[in-house]
Formats: structure tokens, sequence, C-alpha cells
């Protein structure tokens, strides 16, 4: 049988362990074809099991190892990451049946790409023992991201059959909280005196054989490995190999504290484009680094987590064939809060009926007030947002971008005001129903980037989250008050 992707196609790439990796577009393919031979294999057992021929247990045997082959030759040549995106694509059924033809020796890396509630579930369908038996393939920092994922039950079976070395560090790894620059940190890290010679350095280079990934520059410490400053490789090997590490070091390095804020670490490695920086304990004591693919693996987490939580959902969301029941029992919160400010918007409508029945078109019109305004109040709220999460609203910079937010709302409002009363004006003829929605738009507008920028700041000092409660207080706040100053307007200028 033909291969999916041979590692002689021109359109792979190989990684580390020699697996050819295909492109993103070929994954969709991928994905079909798994999913053809698992629901192939599925039909043709219940087919023979119904058959009585005396060799049907025969020829089910041969028809497993068939597709077995066929399942496992696929998958050898996929990335890690590759293999990942299958697994979460396929339902449970297909999924734990395409997880036991990877091999044991590249499951920690698969488990390593898959969202959390894919890995909890793989992982609880194995015996403590080869989740153990991971351990031997995986750095220290990813096993501890592995073992927090699990229940609290299966993370003690598992740390229990560690040997004490790989349990101590693991525990020490899951004793930083999580969100902290200690939870995304690296162990594995080179550190020398400053008082070496680069000549001595570099033996000690060669007698690794292997340098940590991402190393760009080594940790230079005192006796009492205590910071003193950062070797670059490239000074290390284009300079005098007498020189002694402290002349070519940099003395004033990027680093962070295992209890700073892993939001930190990102706009720093963002702002100074860092590879890699050490992180410190209080006795600044180097412990560890931060590299740039757990920076890379924290925004990403981060941006589907807020983007999940702006709609209501939650990781365990993630998982496309989650339980139809536990899923919708996660949502109730949030449409019954919708529901509730969806009810107080009809209210205020209700108070306006006579209004409305007396001028049908305000019925059509005030939905376009209500519309525009929550899109003017996402704008400033996602700025508001961002700039909390990189620490860069104060109280001087709060005051400055309301008064902004405010005054670009009173330009757009002026502008698209204009244009909805005139449309308005050749739609139903009547210049004074113009005039109202166009000021009704313009007040909106405002109170909609008013509220953009109040909400998030309000929502973060009393230590909520702010992507998931601004979009709630948004839309209750430019709905209802769309529908009131529109029909408020009307009432006094039109009836």
């Amino acid at each position: 049988m033909s291969q999916l992707l041979p590692p002689d196609d021109p359109e792979t790439d190989a990684d580390a362990d020699g697996a050819a990796r295909p492109h993103h577009h070929h994954l969709e393919q991928a994905r079909a074809q798994v999913i053809q031979l698992l629901s192939r294999q599925s039909v043709e057992k219940e087919l023979l099991s119904r058959s009585e021929s005396r060799n049907s247990d025969v020829v089910a045997q041969l028809v497993a190892r068939q597709h077995q082959a066929a399942l496992e030759q696929r998958l050898s040549h996929f990335h890690p990451a590759d293999i990942a995106f299958v697994l979460e694509a396929l339902a449970p059924e297909a999924r734990d049946l395409a997880w036991t033809l990877v091999r044991p020796a590249r499951r920690g890396a698969v488990l390593l790409e898959t969202s959390d509630t894919v890995r909890r579930a793989l992982v609880m369908s194995m015996p403590p023992e080869e989740v153990v038996a991971l351990a031997g393939s995986l750095d220290t920092d990813d096993l501890a991201d592995l073992v927090s994922s699990l229940p609290e039950e299966a993370r003690q079976q598992v740390l229990e059959r560690l040997d004490s070395a790989d349990q101590a560090e693991v525990r020490s790894m899951l004793s930083f909280p999580e969100g902290t620059v200690g939870s995304m940190m690296d162990l594995d890290f080179i550190a020398v005196r400053e008082d070496t010679t680069l000549e001595a350095v570099q033996r000690l280079l060669r007698r690794r054989k292997l340098l940590p990934a991402h190393t760009n520059q080594l940790f230079v410490v005192d006796r009492g490995n205590q910071l003193r400053g950062l070797l670059p490789l490239a000074r290390l090997l284009l300079g005098d190999p007498e020189g002694q590490v402290a002349e070519v070091m940099n003395p004033r390095p990027v680093y962070f504290y295992t209890d700073d804020p892993s939001r930190e670490a990102v706009a720093a490695f963002e702002k100074y484009d860092l590879i890699s920086a050490p992180v410190l304990n209080l006795h600044r004591q180097v412990v560890g680094r931060v590299t740039v693919d757990a920076v890379l693996d924290e925004i990403s987490e981060r941006a589907q987590t807020e983007g999940l939580r702006q709609v209501g959902l939650t990781e365990e969301d993630e998982d496309l064939f989650a339980p139809v029941v536990a899923s919708a029992q996660r949502r109730w919160p949030w449409l019954a809060i919708n529901l509730a400010t969806a009810f107080f918007a009809s209210r205020v409508i209700g108070a306006f009926e006579p209004i409305i029945e007396a001028l049908v078109a305000l019925a059509a019109l005030m939905p376009i007030v209500a519309s525009i305004g929550g899109n003017t109040g996402n704008q400033s709220a996602a700025l508001v947002i961002r700039g909390l999460a990189l620490g860069q609203l104060g109280s001087d910079q709060l005051r400055r971008i309301l008064r902004r937010e405010l005054s670009i709302s009173a330009l757009n409002g002026a502008l698209w005001g204009v244009v909805l009363g005139f449309a308005t004006l050749l739609l139903y003829h009547q210049l004074p129903l113009s005039v109202v929605i166009a000021v009704a738009l313009m007040l909106n507008m405002s109170v909609a980037a008013l509220v953009g920028v109040l909400a998030p700041v309000l929502l973060h000092r009393l230590g909520r989250d702010p992507a998931m409660g601004s979009s709630i207080i948004l839309t209750a706040t430019t709905d209802s008050m769309g529908f009131f100053i529109f029909l408020g307007l009307a009432a006094v200028f039109l009836v």
C-alpha cells in the first residue's frame, strides 16, 4: 500500500527524529484518509461478526492487521504535532484506536501537542506504568506539563512511580502557580563562571556534545550560583580563547523571577526579541530559563483561551467530541446571563410600544443603532484588554485612552450618523426621523466607547477576567441604551 507522504516527498520536511512533516494543506487529506481507514475497519469487523463461517476469526484478524499496518504507515511519518492534529479531529472511539498505533517512543511528544482535554482523555485510558514510561522521552518541564493536566488521583499515581530525582524536579515545577514564569521555565541550561577562559568554556561544550534547545547564550554565575551576566555564543566563538568570560559577557541581562507573571515574560520577549532568558529565585540564584518556544506556546494558549472565554466557553469545549450533556451544562451560565440582559432590553422596548405602534419605522431602524454601538464598544474593549494584559494602563494612560476613545467615537458617530440619517431620509422621506436616528447613533457610540474602556478596567480591578465579562456588559449596555436613546428621542420629537 502506498504511503500518504513518503519521506522523500519534496513537499515534506524532516524533524529532529527523522519523521517527515506534511505541510498544513495536507493535514486535512491525512485526517480524511485516517478516518476512512478507521470507518472501513469498523464496518468490516461488523460484517465479519455476523458471518457464520469458521474462517471468520482468521479473516477478521487478517483484516485488522491490514488496516493496522496501513494506519501505522501513515502515522509513522507524521510530525508529533500533526499526529495530535489528527487525534483531535477524531471521535473518541476512533481516537483511542489511532492512539494505540502511535509508537510508544513518540507518545510523549504527541501528548504535549494535544489540547489539555484530549491529552487528559488519552492519559486516563493508559495505566500509570505506561505514563511513567513516557518520562524517559520527556524533559522535566515537559513531564511537569503532562502531569499537571492530569486529575489529582492520576497525578499522584504517576508521581509515586517516578524515581526520586525526577519526582523532586517535577514536584518543584508543579509548585509554581499557573500563569507565573516559574510554571513555564525550562530546567535545562548551561552556566559558567565569570573567571573562566573562553577556551575552557568551549571545551565544556564539546564534552556535552548536545546543547539544550534554543541555546543562544550561556548564563554567567558566581560561586553562589547568582547571576552575573550572559555570554552570547557569538562572543564565545569569536572572542580570544585566552580571554575571560567576564571580559565579553553582557553584564546587564534581561532576567525574570520565578513568581513574575508570565505576561511580563511574553512582553519582554516581544520587546527585546529574546530567544532565551534566565529565571532566578528570590536569592538571585539561577534556577531555570525561559525560551522562545515556551513564550509562543503561552501566547497561543492565551489567545485560544481568551477566544473561548469571550463566548462563554471553557477549555473543556476545545474537544469537538466532548459529551453533549456536559457541554450543554457548561454553557448554561453564559446563556442565562444573556437571557437576562436580552429580557431587560426587551422591557426597554416594551416601555415605548405606543410610540413604535404610531411610527412603525422605528422598529426597523432601532437594531442599527444597537448593532453599531456594540461594534464600537468591542473595539474599545479590545484595546483596553490588550493594554491590561501587557501592563500598560496606569491611571494617566487610562485617562488618556478614555479621552481618545471618546474622541474617536464622536468623530465616527458624526460621520456615520450623517450617513445613516441620509439613508433614512431616502427610505422614509421624514427629516425629523433622520435627525433623531443620527443623534441617537452618535450618543450610543459615545456610551459604547465609555463602557468599552471602563468595563474591562473595573472587572480587572475586581479580580475578574476582562475578556470574559466585558462582552456581556457591552451587549447589555449598547442594546438597552441604544433602544432607550433612540426611542426616547423619538418620543420627545416625533410623537
